[in-house]
């Protein structure tokens, strides 16, 4: 239980890292696209509120993949780190999965672990 607790910590410490990493990424490529349309847009003619809100989770939905899709290894090691925390957060009861589940999270881990050592550019490089 001991290192089971330690390691959901470390986990939980390595997934706000890649959610740090992964707001710096976003704002990077918002920063990019703005300076690259310098141009004034257009402004649509009719709005509706439900619109706006459908309008903000795509562009948030877009600027994530964008930011995803520019920096891989940030993505591998988010999908390493999510895929890794299941584990533990079975074995402390926070929340039970099914044992499959479990051995899926760690075969996608173990992948992600092994492409990280087959090609070192995809490993994760932190500021």
């Amino acid at each position: 239980m001991w290192a089971a607790r330690h390691y959901y910590y470390s986990l939980l410490l390595s997934l706000v890292r890649d959610l740090y990493e992964i707001s710096l990424q976003m704002e990077q490529v918002a920063h990019d696209r703005a300076k690259k349309e310098k141009s004034p847009s257009q402004d649509p003619l009719v709005y509706s509120v439900a619109d706006e809100e459908t309008e903000w989770l795509q562009s948030f939905l877009l600027l994530l993949f964008r930011s995803l899709k520019k920096h891989p290894p940030l993505l591998l090691d988010t999908v390493k780190n999510f895929c890794d925390i299941l584990n533990p957060l079975d074995q402390l009861g926070i929340y039970k999965s099914n044992p499959g589940i479990i051995g899926l999270g760690g075969l996608v881990s173990s992948i992600a672990g092994i492409i990280t050592v087959a090609y070192p550019q995809m490993k994760l490089k932190t500021r």
